[in-house]
């Protein structure tokens, strides 16, 4: 267990925008940064990022918090991981105190993640140290050009060409058999026998965006062998294929700080690149490109340059990728090598500098590049010029934007000199085709309703899980949230002499009991800090260990708006902040939820008198409801609201 004197000193030294900005393109707007949500598929920014505050709210999620939060939410890591990705982001010593039951052993995915690690390091130990490495996997490296510098950085690596020298050395370390297998760096066979997956290959470990090795590729070297070129690590509950890019973790901030994303295929790509200097490129690590990994790109950038083979399978997958870049809101140019040349050797053969010229004057947009492909098959056949038309024009169907699909129409009437209107005609037929097939997808989709008072339900587990409510507020309960509105945002605010906002909130709220289970255990938590003596603030809540309450507190001290200083610097309408009417915000607040208390109480004793069979029965709730309707009227004048009679 990490102490809370190094929780402190880590929580002093994060800056969440840094943080985050790792992860998520941000731009800033107003005080707060603003992005692309990395936990949904959206084309309007509404990941917020507060600053001053250290918070973030995602509001097409409704997931919030800290940069603790955040890595949880994100990378899946536990609150200690997190703590010991930031303590050692800002170079921050961890202190920390060991329990018998707190072994990340006893956690599957933590655990596969420390084998992982074991065998990154076994993997270099011998490309660096033993002769097997150095003398066949060191010399396939150099033969690539790779300095030594690199091949550390990358953390490449060797598996000696022995049935099971790794799988030996890893189980008398102490490493489970099972974590071996499931992470397949073992491959057990029926009989119980097993042989490691990568002997004989050079190693590529595959990171996550954090850094963490999260499987890895590895090559054959001896030529002739019947057995496949690659392999890759099988799917994980830490590694998915589809959904990871090669070098992401070495590239993220060099292709935010470019504004674009270089896309190759292989490892090699991707290595070469960095070398000469050229590290916004992430590579697809052989696998046809996948609508997720376009997503991971989008988070850093909305420009993509293809770099692949000038062969006729680059060719193809180019064209492949391209509309699915397109449909999810994204531009991008092609860059095809001359034949025998991909972006390994050629800048290996040309240079980082010349290399870069070359993309620069030979990168195509995705018109460009799909007329000269396919055109080049037509032989002024009109049928097939037809045909190479309609694929055009569906590509730019897939294009969200209206305003760039009406650009590219135009310059495709342009390069295939065809009338402007005949193409525009046969992109409206298109998309009324696509939005009537998502139409039927929908209807297809069977009626559903969740049972959410099962116990088991987990509506992460479903396709199509009805959206999750962003706060977990009862909305006939505003008041209520206004209450633990103000005592997250003025918890600590001096109301009078020594009395805080949240001691004053407790004293004059005695008497009310929440509706709502959440915001009554806030409340409740924070009568009972207040109690013991102990200080409440934003950041008391900011860190909760109950995550529904980490939620609430970024919901509630973000707005997915905010107010444009336009308003006082342009016309001069000057705009009080809720602070310097705090007393009356709280006092209003007060009164308003005591108002609804009344009124529940009115209208129950008003069910009562219409059941009553006594006189004297009667007569008590007459007298209860002429006091109710005073105390409602005497609350009214504080509120200043007009009593109809």
């Amino acid at each position: 267990m990490i102490t809370k004197e190094t929780i402190d000193r880590i929580m002093d030294a994060v800056d969440i925008v840094e943080v985050i900005g790792e992860f998520v393109h941000l731009k800033k707007r107003g005080v707060n940064y603003v992005g692309l949500s990395p936990f949904a598929n959206e084309k309007t920014p509404s990941f917020t990022v507060s600053p001053v505050k250290q918070i973030f709210k995602d509001f097409s999620t409704g997931k919030g918090g800290s940069a603790v939060t955040f890595l949880m939410e994100l990378e899946k890591f536990s609150y200690p991981e997190a703590l010991k990705w930031l303590a050692n982001k800002y170079q921050i010593e961890v202190d920390e105190i060991r329990k018998k039951d707190d072994s990340p052993e006893n956690d599957e995915r933590e655990s596969l993640f420390i084998v992982n690690e074991f065998a990154r390091n076994y993997f270099a130990e011998t490309l660096f140290e033993r002769e097997e490495g150095v003398n066949i996997g060191q010399s396939y490296f150099k033969e690539r050009g790779f300095r030594e510098e690199t091949l550390k950085k990358f953390q490449l690596g060797y598996c000696a060409d022995r049935w099971d020298d790794f799988t030996q050395a890893a189980l008398k370390s102490g490493y489970k058999e099972e974590y071996l297998v499931t992470t397949g760096l073992t491959i057990k066979k029926d009989d119980g026998k097993t042989f490691d997956r990568y002997k004989g290959r050079v190693i590529f470990p595959i990171h996550s965006l954090t850094g963490r090795v999260i499987g890895f590729g590895g090559r054959v070297l001896k030529t002739g062998e019947k057995t496949a070129k690659y392999v890759n690590s099988p799917e994980s509950i830490i590694y998915h294929k589809s959904q990871t890019l090669y070098g992401v973790y070495f590239a993220k901030n060099k292709i935010r700080d470019e504004d674009n994303c270089f896309l190759a295929e292989g490892y090699t790509d991707v290595i070469s690149l960095h070398q000469s200097g050229i590290e916004n490129v992430v590579a697809s690590s052989g696998t046809s490109l996948t609508v997720e990994q376009i997503r991971l790109i989008n988070r850093f950038t909305q420009n993509v340059t293809i770099l692949y083979d000038g062969d006729a399978a680059g060719i193809k997958a180019s064209l492949r990728g391209i509309d699915m870049i397109l449909e999810e809101g994204l531009n991008v140019k092609i860059v095809l090598f001359p034949d025998g040349h991909d972006p390994d050797s050629y800048v290996r053969t040309v240079g980082g500098t010349a290399f870069k010229e070359y993309v620069k004057e030979n990168q195509k947009d995705f018109i460009l590049f799909k007329t000269s492909i396919l055109l080049q098959d037509t032989k002024n056949d009109p049928l097939k010029k037809a045909e190479v038309i309609r694929d055009i024009v569906e590509s730019i169907a897939k294009i969200p934007d209206s305003i760039k699909a009406s650009v590219f129409i135009s310059e495709t009437s342009r390069l295939l000199q065809m009338e402007e209107r005949i193409l525009l005609s046969e992109l409206n037929k298109l998309k009324l085709k696509n939005a009537k097939s998502k139409d039927k997808e929908r209807e297809s989709k069977p009626d559903f309703t969740p049972d959410y008072d099962d116990p088991n339900f987990d509506p992460r587990a479903l396709d199509y899980a009805e959206p999750q409510a962003e706060v977990p507020v009862d909305n006939e309960d505003p008041q209520e949230e206004e209450i633990i509105r103000l005592l997250v945002n003025y918890s600590s605010e001096v109301w009078e002499e020594e009395l805080s906002v949240a001691q004053f909130l407790i004293h004059a709220l005695d008497d009310i009991e929440f509706g709502n289970r959440l915001l009554g255990t806030f409340f409740e938590e924070v009568r009972f800090k207040l109690n013991e003596g102990e200080t409440v603030n934003d950041r008391f809540f900011i860190h909760h260990p109950n995550n529904d309450i980490r939620d609430l507190t970024a919901t509630l001290l973000t707005s997915p708006y905010s107010l444009s200083e336009n308003w006082e610097k342009m016309h001069d309408i000057p705009v009080p902040d809720e602070k310097s009417k705090l007393k009356q915000a709280v006092l209003s607040a007060v009164y308003h939820i005591k108002m609804r208390k009344v009124m529940r109480l009115i209208k129950e004793n008003q069910e009562k008198m219409k059941t009553a069979t006594t006189d004297d029965e009667i007569i008590a709730l007459q007298t209860f409801h002429i006091q109710l309707t005073q105390v409602k009227k005497d609350i009214s004048t504080e509120l200043g609201a007009v009593i109809l009679k």
